[in-house]
């Protein structure tokens, strides 16, 4: 089994709706869903290019999926976790966009923010110690010849490449789509979340989600809230 730690709106938030009716299956429910149409493209071709974040689940990945350490358990890392979110502000990414990252379509925030860097940054340096060493064949499938020396060098530390300075926000909608069929692709994604593009998005929870076995698709295990502004400054009165 691994685990991935990720930001989330919670189960029943309205863009989790919809990217579950989009993607086709809803990782809170375990409820899939018939394969949109879109104008333009194949009701495969959509499956298809769907595919990777359907089994990964809507999300913004904070700590990449990772085998639990030995010396730890999965009620230490829920307790972690818990203590976490409770200690830590929810706040606003001021603005996301339907963007693309090379071939791929994801909501993203239109600029780098600060404080959402410095958030991703802290969930991966302190959930480190529940993370298993990588395996060879792990380090492997993340083709370390092509990853940058500061990607590489995330890969040997924090078992991910792209972290800390690399690190960027991303709600992944699609696979690799192909140039030909990226305009089709475009005029659906603007279409489909234009309710939730061209506004914030707050980040006000931490999730853990769990494969069950390799290649199994990802599933909600818990959604954790994060503390609100108000609650902080009661605590600290």
């Amino acid at each position: 089994m691994r685990y991935a730690l990720y930001f989330s709106p919670a189960e029943n938030h309205p863009l989790t709706k919809a990217a579950a009716r989009w993607l086709g299956r809803d990782a809170f429910t375990g409820e899939t869903f018939p394969t949109p149409d879109v104008d333009g493209l194949s009701r495969d071709t959509v499956h298809e290019l769907t595919a990777d974040p359907r089994r990964y689940a809507f999300h913004a990945t904070l700590k990449a999926p990772f085998e639990l350490h030995p010396d730890r358990t999965e009620a230490e890392l829920i307790r972690a976790a818990e203590r976490f979110a409770a200690g830590t502000t929810a706040f606003d990414i001021p603005n996301v966009i339907v963007g693309q990252l090379g071939r791929f379509f994801a909501l993203v925030p239109d600029t780098i923010y600060p404080e959402l860097q410095h958030f991703a940054g802290r969930v991966v340096e302190e959930f480190e110690h529940f993370r298993a060493p990588l395996s060879e064949a792990d380090v492997a499938r993340r083709k370390p010849d092509m990853l940058s020396s500061a990607q590489r060098a995330n890969l040997d530390r924090w078992g991910y490449p792209y972290v800390m300075d690399e690190f960027r926000f991303h709600m992944t909608l699609t696979g690799q789509v192909p140039a030909e069929e990226a305009p089709a692709m475009r005029r659906e994604l603007d279409r489909r979340f234009a309710d939730f593009a061209n506004a914030p998005l707050t980040i006000d929870g931490l999730a853990i989600f769990v494969e069950p076995e390799r290649g199994a698709p990802f599933i909600a295990h818990r959604w954790l809230p994060l503390a609100s502004a108000f609650e902080n400054r009661k605590t600290a009165s």
